[in-house]
């Protein structure tokens, strides 16, 4: 195989350059038996987007390694410094997960702050996600990182950061970052050491703070007391939830916790599962296989970093479903306001936060109790920016998006498998008080907001060619967009990229208050929603799906979801995408 030039050059430069002793040799080893994976190392380099980085691990200029990990964490520092010049003490926290490497990136990256005047809060053992933004905020960071590829394959690691409100960045800081690392062209701009007794180690201290917060969202401390036994099965699919999950829900009083023992081993390799992404069924089918023998009364599951959450409920006939993120949110959501305005703390200027993507269910909710809905982009740190550019005007309830994250208040300000893993556990001890079970609480919102059903179809597209036929899809779309979908007139169109919402019965249009970003929406007049993405990461194009049809009765759960289903598949035949 011929090696890329670029990839020579690069691979040279690491050669000659400062770099140890092993990754020289290992570049070497490279060379001689494995071409293909070295052009793949060293063709390009890794790119800091706008949510850090995230790659496979391995040596080069295009992967996760120590270098390219200080080499971020020195852009990420210039900028922060002069972002807050001045300010007598800069400071920092930073976590990581159960991830092969994790460990030792996270004390590269707090040496690296440390060196640079920081005073850096390293936690003492891998921690969770929101807990991580939960402790920017709670010690008066400036920034922080995490360490995690989220719910990646085993061969990948990653690098979050963080502003000073616990949100990933947003803009301008978001690309003023990337424009600061890529400044940073070799190793010796980096200042690897020098900041002895800079580095504070934190743990206890700040888990018992953020327990605190959760134990205080809690709405019916008298359901968890009659139901402390309902049965919860839980897994953290060998990650960091198992740090704080299953003492959280203790704290909360729950006293009938299983844990899948198998998976409850932190291992960066995830041996017990194919991928430990909680979107995907075989990732549960540990913790359903439990909950069967156990007869228990809800599954949940936690990815790799505790951001997001997977959950499975009982149906009346005794068999085990598995909810989409869509589900859940709505659930949870549903709790949170129907609790407030049952308690009448609803302070009038209540609002939750969905992504444009999510299920138009949550909102249908929010009308019926007088809450305000925001949609932003896909992606987390949109709501956790939201939230801040509403601080002290309107009270948050809780947000979150299709694919399982959540956040329950505003004390974290990044998904939250802690806070909602608990919230989730509640609902079933309130559901309990009643005679009735987690699922019956979905299919009592059902039938009085209708049953919404969701899908999504991701069409690959690879390489140059490809990223050019994703771009022609979308051109053809805006300038031929469809009249009718399934035989339904389409009546509404979001343009995100033009900020312009028409209505196509009337021809008025209304500017859309978000950031420019390629995303077309339909609406057609029995009221479905077609939304179609191309991915900023991958070379792929997303089409998420939604419909909606009446539940009469519980018993006609499986026969609505099935049309609704055949709908879905409808719908992508319309499309031809199939």
């Amino acid at each position: 195989m011929t090696i890329d030039n670029t990839a020579k050059k690069n691979m040279q430069a690491w050669l000659d350059g400062a770099y140890d002793e092993q990754t020289k040799q290992a570049i070497r080893e490279l060379a001689e038996h494995n071409p293909e994976e070295l052009n793949e190392s060293f063709y390009r380099h890794l790119e800091f987007g706008t949510g850090g980085l995230r790659g496979i691990m391995g040596v080069g200029t295009n992967r996760m390694n120590k270098y390219t990990v200080g080499m971020a964490t020195q852009g990420l520092a210039n900028y922060v410094k002069r972002c807050f010049q001045g300010v007598s003490e800069l400071k920092a926290a930073v976590s990581f997960d159960s991830r092969n490497n994790s460990r030792d990136f996270a004390a590269i990256t707090a040496n690296v702050l440390a060196a640079n005047g920081f005073t850096v809060y390293l936690f003492n053992d891998m921690r969770p996600t929101p807990e991580l933004s939960f402790a920017i905020r709670h010690l008066h960071c400036n920034t922080g990182v995490m360490i995690t590829a989220s719910h990646n394959p085993k061969e990948y690691n990653g690098y979050k950061a963080y502003w000073d409100d616990g949100c990933q960045l947003t803009a301008p800081h978001d690309v003023n970052v990337i424009d600061e690392v890529l400044k940073i062209k070799q190793i010796t701009d980096v200042q690897w050491s020098g900041g002895t007794g800079k580095i504070v180690s934190i743990g206890e201290d700040v888990d018992e703070a953020f327990i605190k917060h959760v134990e205080a969202n809690v709405l019916h401390p008298e359901c968890i007391k009659a139901h402390h036994d309902v049965k919860i099965v839980y897994t953290p699919l060998h990650g960091t939830g198992i740090t704080m999950i299953p003492k959280t829900l203790q704290r909360l009083g729950f006293t009938n916790v299983n844990i899948v023992e198998p998976q409850a081993v932190p291992d960066g390799n995830f041996p017990t599962t194919p991928s430990p992404n909680p979107e995907e069924h075989a990732a549960m089918s540990m913790a359903v296989e439990l909950a069967r023998k156990i007869d228990a009364d809800i599954v949940f599951a936690s990815d790799p970093d505790a951001d997001r959450v997977g959950v499975a409920v009982k149906k009346p006939d005794g068999s085990w479903m598995l909810l989409n993120g869509n589900q859940t949110l709505s659930v949870l959501l549903y709790y949170l306001l129907k609790s407030h305005s049952d308690k009448g703390t609803l302070k009038g200027n209540d609002y939750i936060i969905k992504t444009i993507v999510t299920s138009e269910l949550p909102a249908a909710i929010a009308k019926r109790y007088g809450a305000k809905v925001y949609d932003v982009l896909t992606g987390f740190k949109w709501i956790g920016s939201k939230i801040r550019s509403l601080e002290g005007k309107e009270h948050f309830i809780g947000g979150g998006e299709e694919s399982y994250g959540y956040m329950i208040g505003d004390f974290v300000r990044d998904k939250d498998a802690i806070g909602s893993c608990c919230m989730i556990a509640e609902i079933a001890a309130w559901a309990a008080s009643q005679g009735k079970t987690f699922f019956d609480v979905l299919t009592d919102i059902y039938k009085e907001f209708g049953f919404y059903k969701e899908g999504l179809l991701s069409v690959v597209r690879k390489g140059r060619s490809g990223a050019e036929e994703i771009q022609q899809m979308m051109a053809d779309y805006r300038k031929n967009p469809p009249a009718e979908i399934c035989g339904s007139a389409v009546v509404r169109i979001r343009d995100i990229k033009s900020l312009e919402d028409k209505d196509m019965v009337t021809g008025a249009t209304t500017p859309i208050d978000l950031p420019e970003s390629n995303v077309l929406q339909f609406f057609t007049a029995d009221g479905c929603k077609v939304t179609v993405r191309p991915s900023g990461t991958e070379p792929k194009i997303k089409f998420y799906f939604s419909v909606k049809g009446e539940l009469s009765c519980a018993q006609k759960f499986d026969e609505v979801e099935s049309s609704l289903n055949a709908k879905i598949e409808a719908l992508k035949k319309s499309l031809n995408l199939l």
